[in-house]
């Protein structure tokens, strides 16, 4: 029997008596696909190879994995598994009929693979053809399929049913972001119309109602009505709906989601959101230009020469002809659909060296030891990822000589430019309310998020997110008796208020609401925009200048008292995030974004913010705890009852986490079982519990429930027998202390929170003694030098340093709300600005540095 040449396409023909036989030993490893496998037959678990790649991808017959040329090795020698399935897809030039030109288009029968097709492609000159085999190991024979005839019966049906799969990302659940669209079989053919209806660019109502949300446009007679169940189930009176069952007009566009990426199309007869693949020309027809930010071909277009104000033209320079970058380190995402806040994030991450080395750096160690479902495992999905995007390998320019050849020998080999994150986000995702939808999220949630991941799963000694983290110093201020308290929080993001009230344009911003309120009165398109003007001076002002304390306390007082706080550094970062707050909630509750312009720094000292801790002549706030009275067990029951049915919800602290993008019902949770101690604290608890899956669901509060320690504690009740709430517990370890240190620490101060973290911060010499185990963490890499040596075991590691930074890129954000919109990235490397803007990295000519939304900041070395 001749041995094949898996590499150079080599075959081995054999009778079906001796397929048969070979395959014998293998029978118990094959086995066929059930419900509720997941088949990844269209990408390699370690990287972005697909059956489009010059390898194609084998995927495992028993455990359905999907594997590159360069991976499958691997795979075998951990398993032991022998037989794979190898698909490839080709694309060849088709045959030229009589007259020159190419045969009918007809169904091609050797196109079985449930994959996505190049766009670039002719469709008429070329097509596909797929290609499948059976491998097997290690002497790489190769049996071509089909082989009915000649394969044992159980190994046919396994190859068929494998091959029939459905994408291991598609969900039962209709609004998942994994659910893929599907064009409608109505958006070729159609009809529009023309009875001269244009769509102004706002003021919509609807016509039946003159509701002013969740309004549809019928794209065949220009209609403008309310939705009612559609996406992000907001209110309506169903007038869409019964448009439709009217007239039988299918196809209808979501207004407020246009964008020149596209918009969000719904098919009445079809039932379910759908792509609309001519949506650009159905929104012309009715006076809608939705690529009016696209540049040309040949550049600049007669209506560029105007000054471009549109935060979308702006932020992703429009009206400039950018030139590609390719290479390593600019590597385009796709755009799942609505995941560009995520390849935003992702992109500024790796181009920090401390995720690089953590992850690209430690790649062939971290594969070589990942568990058998890579695809469940983050440091092997966050290693892929940074491979994909700084190897260069999905990044190549197109090499005119190369197609040329290619086509010669009626072949095309597709270049692969950027990478498709959904296996990444499938599993960042997973549990997660918000994150897992097909909605738009904020970046900065996302950021955390991930974080949060980071912390919880450990890549040797250096975890990467500690150039993020710094010590926040909280100084509490009783204003009668003029007493202080200081404490310190972690914290990853310097979140920065828009000081409104000093916008150095004001007098325009007058004229110009007073402008636009005209025009929307008579339906006339808006003037054009004037953005607010702000410095960046008054941001930094107003995050240092004292708030007011709600329900403030005094223990000095033992009496409700007006009280102050300021915030101030205990440590600065490697890297600072600096994040703009401009969303806000409006009157309806829907997150809204103020449009400013802040002149951000390229240089930014805040070394003046550096905490001081406590100053002479500043006396303490006694340390006593807000007195509450137990009752004997005769009234227990009802002090139980009227005690946690009555209790309020500081909604100030709710509404600064809600501001932040967290779920209102999310927050109210978090304030509430944290005993109204604040936003600050409540925020851990959100970063401790963003996993859960009922995180987003609506408070409850039990009137029913044992007055134990866990129910006490959630209020700053001593409970009976001392035993810390799992709740104040997991706040505590997310700030990156020990679970027995924050046990004693919460036992030591009676469960009390904040008196337990100062406690923390005041005794470093407990965890010492009480966590010998700790030196058998990290012992393949030392600790990075610049960690503080006195909080190495002590409390939460910090990279301390100058408060000098320099900016290195930047997060934007275009649309109206955290729940709609675009995510565009820039970053600076080799000495020049880049825009990473999904797929599409190109040289920056205008970095809109003024309108960004999240600011990553270097320390410069002193």
């Amino acid at each position: 029997m001749q041995r094949a040449a898996l590499f150079s396409g080599g075959d081995v023909q054999m009778a079906a008596g001796d397929l048969g036989e070979l395959l014998v030993p293998y029978m118990p490893t094959i086995r066929v696909p059930k419900s509720g496998d997941r088949v990844y037959k269209t990408e390699c678990a370690f990287s972005y190879d697909s059956p489009d790649s010059e390898g194609g991808v084998y995927v495992c017959m028993n455990t359905f994995l999907g594997f590159g040329r360069e991976h499958i090795e691997r795979h075998y020698r951990k398993t032991g598994q022998c037989v794979y399935l190898h698909l490839k897809r080709r694309v060849i030039e088709k045959v030229p009929g009589a007259s020159g030109g190419a045969l009918p288009k007809r169904r091609n029968a050797k196109l079985f693979l449930d994959l996505e097709t190049n766009g670039d492609l002719n469709s008429d000159d070329f097509e596909y053809e797929d290609e499948a085999k059976l491998v097997i190991f290690p002497d790489h024979y190769e049996i071509s399929l089909p082989n009915i005839e000649e394969l044992p019966a159980l190994v046919t049906i396994a190859c068929d049913a494998l091959l029939s799969a459905k994408s291991p990302y598609r969900k039962q659940e209709p609004d998942s972001w994994e659910e893929e669209l599907q064009a409608s079989k109505h958006a070729k053919t159609l009809v529009q119309l023309d009875n001269g209806v244009r769509i102004p660019p706002s003021g919509w109502k609807c016509s039946k109602c003159d509701l002013r949300e969740n309004l549809w446009l019928n794209l065949t007679d220009g209609s403008v009505l309310c939705g009612k169940w559609f996406f992000d189930g907001s209110g309506g009176n169903g007038h869409a709906t019964e448009h439709y069952k009217e007239t039988g007009y299918p196809l209808a566009v979501k207004l407020g989601t246009i964008t020149p990426d596209g918009a969000d199309v719904y098919s009445f007869d079809e039932e379910e959101p759908v792509l609309d693949p001519h949506i650009a020309k159905h929104l012309a027809h009715f006076g809608i230009d939705m690529l009016q930010m696209q540049v040309t071909e040949n550049g600049l277009r007669d209506n560029d020469i105007k000054p471009r104000v549109s935060e979308w033209e702006v932020i992703q320079e429009a009206g400039v002809k950018l030139k590609p970058m390719y290479g390593p380190g600019y590597t385009g995402m796709k755009n799942l659909g609505n995941s560009c806040y995520l390849n935003a994030v992702m992109q500024a991450i790796f181009t920090i060296p401390e995720f690089q080395r953590a992850y690209v750096g430690n790649l062939p160690r971290i594969f070589d030891y990942s568990p058998l479902d890579p695809t469940q495992d983050f440091n092997t999905q966050m290693a892929k990822l940074g491979h994909g995007l700084l190897s260069g390998q999905y990044s190549k320019p197109p090499m005119k000589s190369e197609l040329i050849e290619q086509v010669m020998k009626e072949e095309h080999k597709p270049q692969h430019n950027g990478i498709s994150p959904r296996m990444f986000k499938a599993f960042v995702s997973k549990g997660h309310p918000e994150f897992s939808s097909n909605r738009q999220q904020d970046a900065q949630e996302f950021f955390l998020h991930l974080i949060n991941l980071v912390e919880r799963n450990p890549v040797g000694s250096e975890n990467p997110s500690d150039v993020f983290r710094f010590l926040v110093e909280e100084r509490t201020q009783c204003c009668q008796s003029r007493k202080v308290r200081y404490t310190e929080r972690v914290d990853y993001i310097m979140q920065l208020p828009v000081a409104m009230e000093a916008a150095t344009n004001k007098d325009e911003l007058i004229a110009y609401e007073l402008k636009r309120q005209e025009a929307e009165a008579a339906r006339r398109p808006p003037p054009e925009l004037v953005r607010a003007k702000i410095p960046f001076s008054a941001c930094l002002q107003a995050f240092s200048e004292p708030s007011n304390v709600e329900d403030f306390w005094s223990s000095a007082l033992q009496a409700k008292s007006a009280g102050v706080k300021t915030s101030r550094f205990a440590s600065f970062p490697e890297y600072l995030v600096v994040q703009i707050k401009k969303f806000t909630f409006g009157l309806d509750w829907i997150p809204k974004k103020l449009d400013v312009s802040i002149d951000m720094p390229d240089f930014l000292d805040i070394s003046h913010l550096r905490a001081r801790g406590l100053q002479p002549g500043e006396e303490e706030l006694p340390d006593i705890a807000p007195p509450i009275i137990i009752p004997d067990d005769s009234n227990a029951f009802f002090f139980r009852r009227s005690f946690l049915v009555a209790l309020d919800v500081d909604e100030s602290s709710v509404m600064q986490l809600a501001e932040m993008g967290f779920p209102l019902e999310a927050c109210r949770k978090a304030v509430y079982y944290t005993g109204n101690m604040g936003a600050e604290v409540a925020f851990n608890w959100v970063i401790a519990h963003m996993e859960e899956p009922d995180f987003a669901e609506p408070l409850v509060i039990p009137a029913f429930r044992e007055f134990d320690s866990s129910g006490a504690a959630a209020f700053g009740v001593v409970g009976l027998d001392n035993q810390p709430p799992e709740e104040m517990i997991s706040i505590i370890i997310s700030m990156g202390f020990q679970r027995n240190l924050a046990i004693q620490a919460l036992k030591t101060t009676n469960n009390n929170l904040e008196r337990a973290l100062e406690w923390i911060f005041s005794h470093p010499e407990v965890e010492e003694e009480s966590e010998p185990a700790l030196d058998m963490m990290d012992m393949e890499n030392n600790a990075n030098a610049n960690i503080l040596a006195e909080t190495g075991s002590e409390g939460p590691r910090i990279k301390d340093g100058s408060g000098r930074y320099e900016l290195f890129g930047f997060i934007s954000h275009m649309g109206t709300s955290t729940m709609s919109g675009h995510y565009v990235c820039h970053l600076k490397k080799e000495g020049r600005w880049v825009i990473y803007n999904d797929l599409r990295v190109c040289a920056s000519e205008r970095p809109p540095k003024d309108l960004g939304y999240i600011y990553f900041y270097q320390r410069i070395p002193s």
